[in-house]
């Protein structure tokens, strides 16, 4: 673990690989599980002010279940997170033609009808982030589905951080990330 100003990075996102590789788990972390994806409190709002916007791109399981319990809920450790269809999938989920989980949400933000891509803990997988009072922690999720994603970042040599640096910069801004690529660069040489 290092820190970057508030933050508390796991030294498991400059070690590790990953590509995600839809064609091999079909977008299974979108399916997969038990929770929808974590929401910030800022994104809630968000939530609710595109949804009609949203709709269009949405399935009929997912707008009804959104429509039965919001357009987020809060789960079971009192955060907030996107609904699920039947204990599944996301609400927000919709398939390809063929057979791939993609986000409607940002279905939605690449057709125009928003200007909100999609949840940030969505747009940082497989680093998912905790706030505490003091600090941030940053953190590798690893998660067996993703075993094609961590083997087509080994074979393409990505590091986690390198896959995800647009979501860190959203997060935490280009300073943060130019001080992780600073720390990537020394634990390279070591």
């Amino acid at each position: 673990m290092f820190q970057i100003g508030k933050t508390i990075v796991s030294e498991e996102i400059l070690e590790n690989d990953f590509v995600c590789n839809l064609n091999a788990c079909k977008g299974a972390c979108c399916v997969g599980g038990e929770y929808g994806a974590p929401l910030e409190d800022s994104e809630t709002d968000k939530l609710v002010d595109i949804y009609q916007d949203v709709k269009p791109f949405l399935r009929p399981e997912g707008i009804a279940a959104i429509e039965e319990h919001g357009v987020f809920v809060k789960g079971e450790d009192g955060e907030w997170e996107t609904p699920l269809v039947n204990n599944n999938e996301c609400a927000y989920v919709v398939f390809s033609e063929d057979g791939i989980a993609k986000c409607g949400l940002e279905a939605a933000y690449e057709a125009g009808a928003t200007k909100w891509k999609k949840p940030i803990s969505c747009y940082l997988y497989p680093v998912r982030t905790r706030e505490y009072s003091e600090f941030t922690a940053v953190n590798y999720h690893k998660w067996e589905i993703c075993d094609p994603a961590c083997a087509l970042g080994e074979e393409l040599k990505v590091p986690i951080y390198k896959f995800v640096k647009d979501a860190l910069i959203k997060k935490f801004g280009k300073s943060w990330c130019q001080e992780l690529e600073e720390v990537a660069a020394e634990n390279t040489k070591s």
